[in-house]
């Protein structure tokens, strides 16, 4: 269900909000600018990181960070206005003091007694968030009602700082700090302290992100802020960024043969080498406004998409084979939303919008009648069949909130799979049947029949059989992050993509911020809405 404005237009990223952050030192290690002892540390501390895992390894002294002076080793860059910053952390070996600490610290300088506020995990597993909010005065704190998070996250909104915690696997809890003035221009950065003047204690963080979020001037569906294309390991649940784009990509298909993806952006599919990184237009001959909604065949050899036509934009149905060619239409009337094949290559089910009503269909891949399969009023979306044919899975709006939903290949047996207070939308199931994979959206935020850009996101995993699901990735994402079936074929591994104004770069040899060079095309053809 994508919307295409009336209007194009280019959009330029603005070369202030690019200048917001300094250029990289010599010293800097992954994301972060420069590394220092806070406070008259004993022990000099230090950091590595490992561009290949994209894991850093943080060895920090220091007597404390509390009362009215700091001592500890910092991990930082500096930065302006908003953002999100999130790991998952945990200590290496038994310690010395229950009271070591690692977690995220946002700091209006490297002074002792700086205001500061920090998002923190100790070794006993208390974990709080505690905050000095003017120049040597005493810290406070608040307890979090969980202990021992390992996942961490520390966002600022204005003057607002939210802490959210989990034990991984789970969904988050959350504390809040207000009117806590610490300038516009802070560092931020990771932290140990052994809470031991004599001891050294280490730490490692995976899943490290600096989220630069959209403004709130932005305007939804025409305007766009950064990509990046993730792999995600379902055993670890540790993900690597394999590229970076200034404007939207979306969608990750994995090809049949596990080397390539194919995804969309600015209405052209792409093609993307993962053993280059490298990304390649692919041919779709007449169909030159594609969106988010495009799902290869199970063997592999043919893609159905979505794409625009007409004045008014409605997207119909295409095939066309995996390496390009000219796209043949098989719907007949828009709009309609490719979503999954019949293992059998026989059909294809979409989503379309008929008398005002979207909800599940079928049609032989090769055109002809459709047929209409869910008829329950509200939004039914996102239909993907099993991989031993039995079911069809989608989401629907019927129950209340957007949730899991599964039936026969004929519509019968409708039966509901979640049942949960997030807004649960595209079941992708794993290609050796056992897993199904979907992104959840936070009722707070967004309506059950919408599944925007730029939103808190879980992806969670649930076993196909039956049973409860878990957390397996924490990211700002939502539309475009796993619009289609995004696993890798031995059912290891997902793409997806995360979101973040990309001022600077995670790559060795990347710059810092990006070039004037990088203006954002921004034709309304890549959001499902």
């Amino acid at each position: 269900m994508r919307r295409f404005p009336i209007l194009t237009f280019l959009w330029l990223l603005p070369m202030l909000m690019l200048t917001a952050i300094a250029h990289a030192q010599s010293s800097s290690i992954g994301i972060f600018h420069n590394q220092t002892d806070v406070g008259h540390v004993k022990l000099p501390g230090q950091a590595r990181y490992n561009s290949q895992t994209q894991e850093y390894t943080i060895s920090g002294a220091g007597s404390n960070i509390w009362a009215n002076k700091d001592e500890f080793h910092f991990v930082w860059r500096k930065i302006k206005g908003d953002f999100i910053l999130r790991t998952q952390g945990a200590f290496i070996g038994k310690g010395v003091e229950q009271h070591r600490k690692w977690g995220w610290m946002v700091r209006s300088s490297l002074d002792s007694n700086a205001k500061h506020i920090n998002a923190v995990v100790h070794g006993d597993g208390l974990t709080s968030i505690q905050y000095r909010p003017e120049i040597a005065a005493e810290t406070k704190e608040i307890k979090s009602s969980l202990t021992f998070a390992d996942v961490v996250q520390l966002e600022r909104t204005g003057n607002v700082y939210t802490m959210s915690v989990a034990k991984d696997g789970q969904t988050f809890v959350s504390e809040k700090v207000e009117n806590l003035e610490l300038g516009d221009d802070v560092y931020v950065g990771l932290f140990v302290c052994s809470h031991n003047a004599n001891a050294m204690e280490k730490a490692i963080f995976s899943n490290v992100r600096v989220v630069v979020p959209a403004p709130a001037s932005l305007v939804p569906y025409r305007k766009y802020i950064g990509s990046n294309l993730e792999i995600l390991d379902i055993a670890t649940r540790k993900r690597r960024i394999i590229y970076q784009n200034p404007g939207s990509i979306q969608a990750p298909n994995w090809n049949k043969d596990g080397r390539s993806l194919i995804y969309n952006s600015d209405g052209q599919l792409y093609q993307f080498d993962l053993a280059t990184n490298v990304p390649e237009a692919l041919n779709t001959g007449d169909a030159k406004r594609n969106n988010n909604d495009h799902v290869l065949s199970f063997d592999g050899k043919m893609l159905a998409i979505s794409s625009g036509e007409g004045e008014n934009g409605a997207s119909v149905g295409y095939v066309v084979p995996n390496t390009g060619g000219q796209a043949k239409r098989i719907t007949p009337i828009g709009p309609s939303y490719m979503h999954g094949w019949s293992p059998d290559g026989k059909y294809i089910v979409f989503t379309g919008q008929r008398n005002k009503e979207f909800d599940v269909y079928r049609i032989p891949a090769t055109g002809g009648p459709e047929v209409r399969l869910t008829t329950a009023k509200g939004l039914d979306d996102g239909p993907e069949y099993t991989p031993d044919g039995k079911y069809i899975y989608f989401n629907s709006v019927r129950s209340g909130l957007m949730q899991i939903w599964r039936m026969k290949p004929d519509g019968s047996e409708q039966t509901q799979v979640t049942n949960d207070q997030f807004n649960n939308w595209f079941p992708h199931i794993s290609p050796d049947g056992k897993w199904i994979v979907f992104i959840s959206f936070l009722k707070e935020e967004v309506e059950p029949g919408d599944h925007p850009f730029y939103k808190h996101v879980y992806l969670r995993l649930m076993p196909a059989k039956g049973g409860p699901s878990k957390v397996i990735a924490y990211l700002y994402g939502g539309q475009g992050t796993i619009n289609t079936p995004s696993w890798s074929p031995d059912s290891k591994q997902i793409a997806l993509v995360s979101n973040t104004q990309l001022l600077f770069s995670i790559f060795p040899g990347g710059t810092d911020t990006m070039s004037e060079a990088s203006v954002l095309a921004k034709l309304d053809l890549n959001a499902k809405k």
